[in-house]
């Protein structure tokens, strides 16, 4: 089920401590220890997996069909207005603890600590060249 060396497995199996919003039998959820805003809440499976890449379909199942459960608690809580829900892969992506988690990070407005800071490329898609990508993707659909 977990890994010893892994934190989050340390925190479902009550190794290390953790402030606990949420857990079935799937799912464990908890604060994160940063909140970058009040409530922020991570939410992850118990089964050990790495990243979304290596997430067995049950596991990303059970693990997805929470989400909406505990934000719609934090939003209960503390009515933010608005939510953004966040999920890095790789250490290339920011992946600093390797056990797949969710961000679940409530927005209170501007000035409340959390910026996804991205620079989007419009000008150099053009319908075509999102049609070929999208086909190119659908070709690795398995």
């Amino acid at each position: 089920m977990g890994h010893e060396d892994c934190i989050f497995c340390k925190i479902i199996n009550g190794d290390l401590p953790s402030a606990k919003v949420y857990e079935d039998d799937y799912v464990y959820a908890f604060l994160d220890i940063s909140q970058v805003t009040k409530g922020h809440t991570l939410v992850i499976p118990k089964t050990h997996t790495k990243n979304i890449f290596e997430t067995p379909a049950e596991v990303s199942k059970e693990l997805f069909e929470r989400i909406p459960k505990v934000a719609n608690a934090i939003k209960e809580a503390y009515n933010p207005l608005g939510m953004n829900l966040l999920n890095n892969n790789g250490a290339d992506a920011e992946q600093s603890v390797f056990h797949l988690h969710i961000h679940l990070i409530p927005r209170y407005g501007e000035g409340d600590g959390y910026s996804p800071n991205w620079t989007t490329h419009t000008d150099d898609y053009t319908p075509d060249k999102l049609q070929e990508i999208a086909a190119e993707i659908n070709q690795n659909i398995k």
